[in-house]
């Protein structure tokens, strides 16, 4: 099982600006990069995303194996942060008719 510690030491391993910062840190870099590294090195999905203002975009990604999650904080110059992450991720299930 791959903790949310390992899911941003992998993070870390691509992009050497995020290996310099601090865990407590913002960590970011360019949008294509960030979503090719969510898909391919850390295996999560999109699950779901909303306008925060009209020059920023939030998503959240999940990791199915593991219910890892990481909230990533788009912004229109193409630079893309995780703001957020976390374990543990349930989707919620519409309520019966």
């Amino acid at each position: 099982m791959i903790s949310r510690h390992t899911v941003l030491l992998c993070i870390c391993g691509m992009f050497p600006t995020f290996a310099q910062a601090q865990m407590s840190d913002v960590s970011c870099d360019d949008s294509a990069r960030m979503t090719q590294t969510l898909k391919e090195v850390v295996g999560a999905e999109r699950q779901g995303m909303g306008l925060r203002d009209p020059d920023t975009m939030l998503e959240v990604w999940v990791t199915a194996r593991n219910g890892d999650w990481v909230i990533v904080q788009n912004y229109a110059n193409g630079t893309s942060c995780i703001v957020a992450m976390g374990a543990h991720w349930e989707k919620s299930l519409p309520n019966p008719a």
